[in-house]
């Protein structure tokens, strides 16, 4: 066995989950780096392998930027957010001189970039690595797929939006996994409503409800995308149901900012909402 294979390099990480989203723009690559966040506050060992090839907005979203990607003679070293090294990052944003670059392959190189990636990074001993993959069902993921299943990925978490349209894309990701043997996590349903973070209870007393997907008392939820379709979906396809994370200015110039939403704004909707999805994970593994 060539020691370029991922059962090798990957021989330290005990959870494996891959980040699937059936179209851009629903939150997938925010879910991410705030799912491994979240994993590390509960005392967990995080990698984050970004194979968005066109668009790796992961550096950003943890604020390294800037950084340069070193070499062992094992291969990649990760690019860890502090000293603790209890999160690690690989992505092609750094190997990039400038974010604004286009990265304009065809599916050879991209399929060759993501292999290397999945075998050449030195992770050493984690809980958990987490793997952003861009949107849809294309040849990149069948590269993904077809690298790490002899490590026995725990499976995938698919990233929707309320409207009907998302929720149409999903059902693709779910026969892609199906068709591919992926097993499938859950499904998290982003962007399900809004709470104004200004509001207080002092304010607007009568406005405050109890929220069916947290159980907490929180101003009335504004559905600018509808919601419940997240939850629907996963009845009808019989697979977990993961959550509802809401609408929230704060996460927004969280991700902006580099920031941990979950050690800043540990007590909102939206954090606990996150909470309790990394518990059920926690849980299912």
């Amino acid at each position: 066995m060539s020691e370029k294979e991922p059962q090798n390099i990957l021989k330290g990480v005990q959870h494996v989950i891959l980040i699937l989203s059936g179209k851009g723009g629903v939150g997938k690559s925010t879910m991410t780096t705030q799912l491994a966040l979240s994993l590390v506050q509960a005392g967990k060992t995080v990698g984050v392998l970004d194979v968005d090839l066109c668009g790796p907005s992961i550096p950003r979203m943890l604020n390294l930027e800037n950084n340069d990607v070193h070499q062992c003679s094992e291969g990649w070293i990760p690019v860890y957010t502090d000293p603790s090294k209890k999160l690690g990052v690989m992505s092609i944003g750094f190997l990039l001189q400038n974010r604004d670059d286009a990265v304009i392959w065809r599916g050879p190189k991209k399929n060759a970039m993501i292999k290397q990636f999945l075998t050449d990074v030195v992770w050493g001993s984690l809980d958990y690595l987490l793997i952003d993959t861009p949107p849809g069902t294309s040849d990149e993921h069948i590269t993904v797929v077809e690298n790490v299943k002899n490590v026995n990925p725990d499976g995938a978490i698919l990233v929707t939006t309320p409207q009907g349209v998302a929720l149409s894309d999903v059902r693709k990701e779910l026969s892609f996994c199906r068709k591919t043997g992926i097993p499938i996590l859950g499904i998290v349903e982003n962007m399900s409503g809004f709470v104004c973070p200004n509001c207080t209870v002092s304010q607007y007393p009568d406005l405050y409800i109890v929220m069916p997907c947290t159980g907490l008392y929180m101003q009335e939820c504004t559905n600018v995308f509808s919601t419940g379709g997240g939850e629907s979906l996963a009845k009808l396809c019989s697979v977990p149901f993961l959550g509802r994370v809401p609408l929230d200015p704060r996460l927004t110039q969280c991700v902006e900012e580099g920031k941990s939403f979950a050690e800043v704004y540990h007590d909102t909707p939206a954090q606990k909402a996150m909470t309790d999805i990394v518990d059920k994970l926690l849980v299912q593994s």
